[in-house]
């Protein structure tokens, strides 16, 4: 089973996006490109990455200095617990609401009002859930 995070993990999860049509597919619809990171709460820098160009990513694995459009943390107890039962729509907005969840760059409440970026967000949840 692959660490979370890891190179490995990371490319994992690139992979099942990328074979998944509710995610890439629905963002290709809105040209989405963004660079995501994320990472532990405690740490000050990020721990993974994820290049999303037109709805594909081309690029996951190890934060090296990239420059972020979304930033995610959270600490490693809540990422296990999504990893094992993946936050849904209102599960989602209690973590963001209890600090549980935290975006240091990103504007998620734009984000999750718009049914083009939520769902697909909200499913990639799913996608790490399968990961191992």
């Amino acid at each position: 089973m692959a660490e979370l995070f890891s190179e490995e993990w990371m490319n994992q999860l690139k992979d099942a996006w990328n074979n998944d049509p509710e995610i890439k597919d629905k963002l290709a619809e809105i040209k989405f490109n963004s660079v995501i990171t994320c990472g532990y709460q405690s740490e000050e820098k990020p721990t993974s990455v994820f290049v999303v160009k037109n709805g594909e990513c081309i690029h996951a694995g190890n934060w090296k200095d990239e420059e972020s459009d979304w930033d995610m943390r959270a600490d490693l107890s809540s990422w296990k617990k999504w990893m094992k039962k993946p936050l849904g729509l209102s599960a989602m907005g209690m973590a963001v609401a209890t600090g549980k969840l935290k975006f240091n760059k990103g504007d998620y409440d734009n984000m999750i009002k718009n049914p083009s970026m939520a769902g697909p967000f909200i499913r990639s949840f799913s996608l790490m859930s399968q990961i191992g």
